[in-house]
């Protein structure tokens, strides 16, 4: 039975409509590849704000943070506020983003070049991309979860919904690139926001403040509260999303890019600290949401699959015209990050990976071309990946994993590029190499049973991911002391 009326259809389709032609329009503004790799530099403070913010919050956003709310109440949102705390560190102190944008460069990697040579930017650019799109590989599938679950369709229209939703964002994005992804982020953040607003009131008005606390207490106790207190949590758990909250705010490609559009270094600082708010936020109302479902669905209601217990909770309380708000909502923070997510790796292949290939020597026609072929393989790879990856486990644990692939070593590189002048190429190269093979390894261990009680309950993903960290620190450090810079280091920008 569908929960999924033609008000609610009206609603959403003529979002759709909006949004597909103000990505199109801008398609004519641009004529080189700077402009759509990265809007030609010209993000102001405000369109930044709501690009990141648009940005980093999507269905599966929304569908990951619920399930934490849903199984660890409110201390799911630890990690909303270390990833606040973070990004307000790093936009107010300058720490290594400062030195990046001065630098004047299109990707992280590019940056790396000018300290550890060619082929270290060629390697991250690797990784980056392999991390990037295996993080983003299972966005489609969830998104289309949440929209069958919430609006009631039949879950055959799974995978139609999945390649239309993919089509829609690949048009304009292929078109417009990062102008077209800036453009329709502000109208998409307006729309999220709105949507959030309305159903987190309806959720206070129809469950209630209080029930949603006696829930967390009767299922979880004072560890509700207290990360520190619960058995699966403790200091692993904050030690693990501390490091990765970091990483992300300095390496994670999507937010980079925010900061490398912007029309100058202090813009770029100030859309950190002013969003780093919102990365609370995001965490937060996802997972009352969560609590909500835990307050109102009996077990068997949810079944072993937690990820569906919050769509399921707002397809049984959401009325028609807010239903349709809500899909609008959802799909405008879909449509955003997904736009987003794929021209930020399409940059990093033609800037980094291809960058033997055309040596900066294509014409602008040339490289716009390429820049738009490669954002479309990347929509065929997401689509296909995104049907046949089976998820284990939480779908967090996963996020955080393949992130690590890239976050833990781009860090490292990062910040010894910034601070540390005895780093060099044999240090960035064994961080790299340590960086990659761990999360994989644990990734791929998964998902053979022979070996999945081991990852799963004897490491698990927190001391995977810690360990992560720890190993490719020291591989840059041993790695540099043992091979010292026989060069005078490159200029820094």
């Amino acid at each position: 039975m569908t929960n999924f009326s033609w008000i609610d259809g009206s609603i959403v389709g003529l979002y759709i409509v909006a949004t597909m032609i103000a990505g199109i329009a801008v398609r004519k503004y641009v004529g080189k590849v700077e402009h759509f790799l990265i809007a030609g530099r010209e993000m102001n403070l405000y369109l930044g704000i709501a690009s990141l913010a648009a940005t980093e919050f999507g269905i599966v956003t929304c569908m990951y943070t619920s399930q934490n709310g849903y199984k660890n109440g409110f201390a799911g949102a630890t990690p909303g506020i270390l990833a606040m705390l973070a990004m307000f560190f790093v936009g107010y102190t300058g720490f290594c983003v400062k030195p990046l944008r001065d630098a004047g460069v299109i990707t992280i990697p590019e940056l790396f070049e000018k300290r550890y040579g060619p082929r270290i930017r060629w390697a991250a650019g690797v990784v980056i991309v392999l991390g990037g799109l295996l993080n983003m590989g299972v966005f489609l599938r969830t998104g289309g979860d949440f929209l069958v679950a919430v609006c009631g369709f039949d879950p055959k229209y799974l995978e139609i919904t999945m390649t239309a939703l993919l089509l829609f964002v690949a048009i304009y994005t292929v078109l417009g690139g990062m102008l077209s992804v800036l453009v329709t982020d502000f109208l998409q953040f307006v729309v999220m926001s709105g949507g959030l607003l309305a159903v987190t009131i309806l959720i206070l008005v129809n469950v209630g403040w209080s029930e949603l606390v006696a829930a967390v207490q009767k299922n979880y106790g004072a560890g509700g509260f207290n990360p520190l207190v619960k058995p699966d949590m403790g200091w692993k758990y904050i030690a693990d999303n501390a490091l990765l909250s970091l990483a992300m705010v300095l390496t994670w490609q999507t937010t980079i890019q925010r900061l490398l559009a912007a029309k100058d270094t202090k813009t770029g600082c100030q859309v950190y600290t002013r969003t780093s708010v919102f990365f609370l936020c995001r965490w937060l109302i996802p997972v009352v949401w969560g609590i909500a479902a835990l307050a109102v669905l009996k077990p068997e209601d949810v079944g072993d699959n937690t990820l569906l217990a919050m769509p399921t909770m707002l397809s049984r309380l959401t009325p028609v015209g807010l239903m349709g708000i809500l899909v609008a909502a959802m799909l405008a923070a879909d449509m955003s990050t997904d736009a987003s997510y794929m021209i930020t790796w399409s940059s990093v292949i033609y800037n980094d990976i291809l960058a033997p290939f055309h040596k900066n020597q294509w014409s602008e026609k040339r490289g716009l071309i390429v820049s738009r072929s490669i954002v479309a393989i990347i929509g065929v790879f997401l689509l296909v990946y995104g049907l046949w990856y089976p998820l284990q486990g939480s779908l967090w644990d996963y996020l955080r994993v393949t992130g690590n692939i890239y976050l833990s070593s781009m860090s490292v590189l990062l910040v010894a590029c910034c601070y540390w002048k005895r780093a060099n190429s044999w240090g960035a190269a064994g961080a790299i190499i340590c960086g990659a093979v761990i999360p994989t390894a644990f990734l791929v261990m998964e998902q053979l049973p022979s070996t999945q009680h081991f990852a799963k309950v004897v490491v698990g993903p927190e001391y995977s991911n810690i360990a992560t960290y720890i190993i490719a620190a020291t591989a840059m450090v041993v790695g540099s002391l043992l091979k010292p810079q026989t060069k005078p280091v490159a200029a820094r920008g």
